[in-house]
């Protein structure tokens, strides 16, 4: 079963690794006999369904998670092998739908208006008033 990850980008199941385990967490006596915890993992580095830039852009943006060119995805959520499988298939997905978005626009700096900064002024003055009037009175 291919991973569509966007009209554009469609990972071939052939590129696509499973692992399974033993879960842990509740279950009763089903969670001693069955596999249901799952792995998914993909070699980024040598994908053929990535071009060269898309490639670099993922190496450069998941390097945190990548071990030796390879993500990996861990899903033990539900007890059923088949519903970790479609979990992890959407975890990788989002992952990398992610990894190839654009950069956010940069944000420009502005200053503060001359109103906002008189306003936060007198803010502070107000405050400091207040925590003044709480003070004990002096004997004067």
């Amino acid at each position: 079963m291919d991973l569509e990850v966007s009209p554009a980008l469609v990972i071939p199941a052939a590129e696509l690794g499973w692992r399974f385990s033993r879960s842990s967490g509740p279950g009763g006596q089903h969670v001693n006999t069955s596999d249901s915890r799952v792995e998914l993992f993909w070699n980024v580095a040598e994908s053929g369904a990535l071009t060269d830039e898309q490639r670099s852009r993922l190496l450069a943006r998941l390097r945190g998670r990548l071990v030796g060119g390879v993500v990996t995805v861990a899903s033990s959520e539900q007890r059923s092998q088949l519903r970790n499988r479609e979990d992890a298939l959407r975890k990788l997905a989002e992952l990398v739908r992610a990894g190839l978005a654009p950069d956010a626009p940069r944000r420009r700096p502005t200053k503060h208006t001359q109103g906002s900064h008189r306003r936060r002024l007198a803010a502070k003055g107000q405050r400091s008033e207040t925590k003044q009037n709480r003070r004990r009175p002096t004997s004067d």
